[in-house]
């Protein structure tokens, strides 16, 4: 829905300011570039019903607007909207209430209900089957076969290694420390740095990617980063989202195409396979980078054993052992 065209001036105005208010506040660029993408979809309904003014909207209109969003079209997909982007609006309205009050204004009255449903399918984890047909797919990703490698070596950093997509875009090539068997994360979130390990099939992927096929990239000799593009520059945010959806097409999986399958979809699936796998919650908090245990707890729901106190018994087990960073899985089967 971002290429719908506001002919309200005031909205206009009222977007390009909530999305600078987002950025000062320094939020993550996915959401300085998509909360004002939804927020100009609420904009859109306003103008199309009448609505000229931000003072004039009451309770209903919000009610009203989300109504229609819950029986919108999926525009990339069949079927509607999923229950995660429909929290994703929710998360707009929001904060765009919050813009409103810091800014002398009353706000909105917003009462939603925050949509729920199963844990794994809102954050589209894929199976380790799924995760070996993306591997297998970049044998088909590209008609270039340097674009293929490096589609594998993206696939290792987003899946293997567990990186979020500002991460990725910031790795330059001496991050990846082979002697070591460790990834060195300079740009994580909140500038927080940290070591990732590689197992050796995956270091194998990003030898081979860097030392026979990125020289082939413009300017390879004069750039740092791991990942280029065509122009010899960094790759950026939107460009590899764009590779991860080329691969998904390239196995001609009808249902990984339907899915709203991201780059952080790879991060999710890393964790609960390595919690699958027995790995300890804590060591997987500090493998994502996570700055506190509650972040991680998520994957605990999709653990498939016998029940929660099970689940608590094996955790305060790992912790009476005390097992160091290290015991993270380094090649946990299959997991590539």
């Amino acid at each position: 829905m971002k290429q719908l065209k506001l002919q309200n001036h005031s909205y206009k105005v009222l977007l390009q300011d909530f999305k600078q208010w987002l950025y000062l506040l320094g939020y993550a660029e996915t959401t300085v570039y998509n909360l004002p993408n939804h927020l100009k979809e609420f904009f859109n309904y306003l103008e199309c019903n009448g609505y000229s003014e931000i003072s004039t909207i009451t309770t209903q209109t919000v009610t009203d607007y989300y109504k229609y969003l819950q029986q919108r079209p999926n525009q990339r997909r069949h079927g509607g909207l999923s229950k995660g982007y429909l929290n994703k609006h929710q998360q707009t309205l929001f904060k765009f209430r919050e813009y409103l009050k810091h800014h002398d204004h009353k706000g909105i009255n917003i009462h939603l209900k925050h949509e729920t449903g199963n844990t794994r399918d809102t954050l589209s984890v894929l199976n380790q089957q799924e995760i070996k047909q993306l591997f297998e797919a970049t044998e088909f990703s590209h008609k270039e076969e340097k674009l293929r490698q490096r589609d594998k070596a993206i696939l290792v950093c987003f899946y293997s290694c567990g990186l979020r997509r500002n991460e990725v875009v910031h790795l330059d090539i001496n991050d990846v420390l082979f002697d070591k068997e460790r990834l060195f994360v300079r740009q994580g979130k909140n500038y927080k740095e940290r070591f990732v390990p590689i197992n050796k099939h995956s270091s194998r992927i990003l030898e081979e990617y860097i030392y026979d096929y990125r020289t082939a990239f413009k300017n390879s000799k004069e750039s740092d980063a791991l990942f280029l593009n065509y122009r010899g520059t960094r790759l950026q945010g939107m460009s590899f989202a764009n590779r991860l959806r080329a691969i998904i097409k390239a196995t001609d999986n009808k249902y990984l195409q339907y899915r709203n399958i991201t780059l952080h979809s790879l991060r999710h699936s890393i964790a609960t396979h390595l919690l699958e796998q027995g790995a300890d919650i804590e060591q997987i908090s500090k493998f994502l980078g996570h700055n506190s245990l509650e972040s991680t707890q998520i994957y605990t729901h999709f653990l498939e054993i016998k029940g929660d106190d099970y689940v608590q018994e094996v955790f305060r087990e790992k912790r009476l052992h005390n097992q160091s960073y290290p015991n993270i899985p380094k090649n946990p089967k299959p997991i590539y």
